[in-house]
């Protein structure tokens, strides 16, 4: 997949607004309830990671995780990364 030129990444976040950019990464901090909570979110997280055969960097603070997608196959963002942070955001939301 191709990286995603400036334009394009500025656009693409306009769909996940939750979501900033951080050099070649986009990243977002969800808080839960407590540590059970925030662990099955990130379990729910791996089964839609797996899925895509695109991985998030995660990083689990008691009720905090923090998720950051790049594709590191291309050396930045492509869509997988917003396709995946779309479908995380949703999955946060059910």
């Amino acid at each position: 997949m191709a990286l995603l030129k400036p334009a394009e990444i500025k656009s693409a976040l306009t769909q996940v607004p939750a979501w900033t950019r951080r050099g070649k990464t986009i990243r977002r901090t969800f808080e839960f309830k407590d540590f059970a909570v925030a662990m099955k979110f990130v379990n729910k997280v791996a089964k839609l990671a797996e899925k895509a055969w695109h991985h998030p960097d995660i990083d689990i603070r008691w009720n905090k995780v923090t998720l950051v997608l790049s594709t590191h196959s291309e050396g930045g963002l492509t869509g997988k990364d917003f396709e995946l942070a779309a479908k995380i955001d949703r999955q946060a939301q059910a």
